[in-house]
């Protein structure tokens, strides 16, 4: 996984002593939160998930997340970094406390409801199979017994599998996608499932995949008890009175960055496939 390197922690003002729910009320009231999510906040990502997210040859964080992070801090009003790192490091590392939000999409998978503030749905990206072109699989136990499947080191998808499949699919677990592909490529996996959008562009667009298809339909692989229109994955933070002024504010910008066509606007450099229904009032409208 690239990593951007030490975050470097900006000095912060000496502040009075102010009790904690007072803090939080003015908090509520102000639009800014108390503490580290007050001028300053670190933001968690992956790195390695086009076209949402991406190390750049010179270090930079882009992407369509990173970007709209940007634009949520932006009208937050707020000082963001982000600190890179491995998938599977970033919820363990949010909840440890290293970073105040997880800005790379995440499944609202019941376990991590638990643990976790969700905020809006920002992305519907429903799940596949990545197959050879010239396989005819049934997507059951017995049609997928002892079939190789590569999957990420703690993502939602690797838990869907495990659940729906059991001990019949035999795993190999990778730290990122692109590990994924390149041994997909070699054939030393026989398929992977994961995000619909990210593999149509990252293998089966291409010239390397067309010896490759999507097949087995599209699976929602989060909360089974979420309804459907209000289905998608979202960003994160703890689970405390810190976390619930800070997920507020977060919902307030995204929210008027898709109100506005921004959300759209951002996604288009990256990406001309809709993300969320929420966009379609600004199709058509954007450049």
């Amino acid at each position: 996984m690239t990593a951007l390197g030490p975050v470097t922690r900006s000095r912060r003002p000496q502040r009075r002593y102010v009790p904690a729910t007072l803090a939080l009320v003015v908090a509520i009231l102000t639009g800014f939160a108390t503490s580290a999510s007050a001028d300053h906040l670190k933001l968690g990502n992956e790195g390695v998930y086009p076209p949402f997210s991406i190390v750049d040859p010179n270090g930079k964080l882009t992407g369509i997340e990173p970007d709209w992070a940007r634009e949520m801090c932006k009208r937050m009003n707020a000082d963001c970094e982000f600190v890179v790192m491995d998938f599977k490091a970033l919820i363990p590392s949010l909840l440890q406390g290293k970073f105040d939000a997880l800005v790379s999409q995440i499944n609202p998978l019941p376990e991590r409801k638990a643990k976790a503030l969700f905020t809006i749905p920002i992305v519907y990206n429903p799940d596949t199979f990545v197959v050879p072109a010239n396989s005819h699989y049934a997507f059951t136990k017995e049609g997928l017994h002892n079939v190789k499947l590569g999957a990420q080191r703690g993502g939602a998808d690797l838990l869907y599998v495990q659940r729906v499949y059991g001990d019949s699919v035999p795993v190999v677990l990778y730290d990122n996608p692109d590990q994924i592909r390149l041994d997909l490529l070699a054939k030393r996996i026989d398929m992977t499932f994961g995000a619909k959008i990210n593999w149509t562009l990252e293998l089966i667009n291409k010239p390397e995949g067309k010896d490759w298809k999507l097949d087995g339909g599209d699976h929602w692989i989060g909360d089974p008890t979420v309804p459907e229109a209000e289905r998608g994955l979202s960003w994160i933070v703890r689970k405390d009175a810190a976390g619930e002024v800070l997920v507020k504010r977060m919902n307030v910008a995204l929210e008027s960055m898709i109100k506005d066509c921004t959300l759209t606007k951002i996604r288009q450099k990256y990406l001309q496939i809709s993300v969320l229904a929420a966009e379609a009032p600004c199709l058509g409208k954007t450049p």
